[in-house]
């Protein structure tokens, strides 16, 4: 699944591209075999589209893989020139000398002089004195000290090279010359700078956008929190309110305010105004930002939006109706009444359902709550009243149901709470009497005589 912290540094790097003139690249890194199946590809593609980024905006997807051959040529470069030098110590014999000079590995290898073999794994010979500067963008130049840089592995004892010179390797090949992504990369970002000359070449700009945390300020963690941008895009979110959202993760446009037109994102984003502290992730807010933008559609692109949902296309569940029950045109009706109280498109489920179903799904807990002493009389009293209007629209629903409380001494807001759970099943939803407009009238007389033969 793709990373909702991806999608964001995703982002921010094809806005910057398209500022700067320049091209977006994306590269899948796939040589771990079992973190690589094409289907996790498409899903990545297929996310990048959603939030904007279409197929045609940028370069690839190129794979790791396929460059094998100048990963290992690197290698034996740096090996040659004396940069990279072969160790055959094992994990134990590491942990064995941990704290005669470093955390990690010692040296020990080092001026051995030994030669290319089976188990060996080649270690990258770091500077002794000195710092590496890393110029960010964002964080300006975090230093590091070489002498407390380990001699870090470059190849394993099979001759495959590893992550951190593979991704130098690649860069290089592709003319990359500016990297965005998260600050949980910057501790490697030393050791790749220091790849990069020792091949001889120019590092590129470097920006280490702030890390995603959570609620209790922990990074954000798939195996604890809601992170795949397709869980949200499943559950209903807008990709326009995702996008805008994801955007101010350690950035904000100019003014006092937050929801903004895209084009005004593009155009006001700067690497170098994000803020470098952690960006908290707050669902809440998100979730408050879709209901805002699920507002401001016209109301028949809500229409449009919500048919996912109605008739189970795609990757939604379906309905608890059946395709033939699913009536187009009285979803239309309720639509704009609708579209004021969901957050997420998922939501119009439950609150139309009603209309669908030959019988509306009761909340037993509201059924409990509501149909006490004196329901009984006033679903008779108000299935008589229903049953002599002359016209069958909101306002006249509304009007007969307020004699038929005031009789009783209820306001309406009692005197309608057993007609709602009666048709609808429960006890919020759109409102009453516009829903019981569009329902009918023998649909909502039958539901209420059905309800009443219940509390016999």
């Amino acid at each position: 699944m793709f990373h909702v912290g991806g999608a964001r540094s995703a982002l921010q790097n094809w806005i910057f591209a398209k500022q700067q003139g320049g091209v977006f690249v994306l590269r899948i890194e796939d040589t771990d075999a079992a973190r690589n199946k094409p289907e996790w590809t498409e899903g990545i593609l297929t996310a990048l589209e959603w939030i904007g980024i279409s197929r045609d905006s940028y370069e690839g997807p190129y794979f790791q893989s396929t460059n094998a051959g100048e990963h290992r040529a690197a290698a034996a470069r740096l090996y040659e020139s004396g940069r990279a030098y072969y160790c055959d110590c094992t994990r134990e014999d590491v942990q064995a000398r941990t704290g005669s000079k470093f955390q990690g590995y010692d040296g020990y290898h080092r001026d051995l002089g030994l030669a290319p073999g089976e188990g060996r794994a080649l270690r990258f010979r770091t500077p002794d004195e000195g710092a590496t500067v890393v110029v960010d963008l964002i964080r300006g130049e975090p230093t590091f000290e070489n002498k407390l840089i380990e001699d870090f592995v470059i190849a394993r004892g099979d001759g495959s090279p590893v992550f951190l010179l593979a991704n130098v390797v690649d860069d290089m090949t592709m003319g990359i010359t500016q990297v965005i992504r998260a600050e949980e990369h910057l501790p490697n970002t030393p050791k790749q700078q220091l790849l990069w000359e020792a091949l001889g070449v120019k590092p590129p700009v470097w920006a280490h956008v702030p890390v995603v945390v959570n609620e209790k300020r922990q990074k954000l963690s798939k195996r604890r929190d809601k992170v795949a941008l397709e869980a949200y895009r499943e559950e209903g979110y807008l990709a326009s309110a995702m996008r805008n959202y994801l955007m101010l993760l350690g950035w904000a446009p100019s003014g006092d305010r937050e929801i903004v037109p895209w084009s005004v994102i593009e155009d006001e984003f700067r690497l170098d105004e994000v803020n470098p502290s952690p960006a908290f992730f707050d669902e809440k807010k998100l979730r408050a930002f879709n209901g805002e933008y699920i507002r401001a559609l016209p109301v028949d692109e809500f229409i449009d939006a919500c048919q996912p949902w109605l008739t189970g296309t795609g990757t939604i569940a379906p309905p608890p109706w059946q395709p033939e029950e699913y009536d187009a045109a009285a979803f239309a009706a309720v639509a704009p009444l609708a579209q004021t109280r969901i957050a997420v498109l998922s939501e119009i489920v439950p609150n139309v359902d009603f209309l669908f179903l030959a019988s509306p799904l009761i909340d037993e807990a509201a059924w409990a709550k509501t149909m006490k002493d004196g329901s009984a009389d006033l679903l008779d009293a108000a299935v008589a009243a229903f049953e002599a209007l002359e016209s069958w629209d909101a306002d006249s629903l509304k009007s007969t149901l307020e004699a038929v409380g005031a009789e009783r001494g209820l306001k309406l807001g009692k005197t309608q709470a057993p007609v709602r759970v009666a048709v609808t099943g429960r006890t919020v939803g759109l409102p009453l009497f516009e829903s019981l407009e569009v329902l009918g009238r023998e649909r909502t007389l039958t539901r209420m005589r059905a309800a009443r033969l219940r509390l016999v």
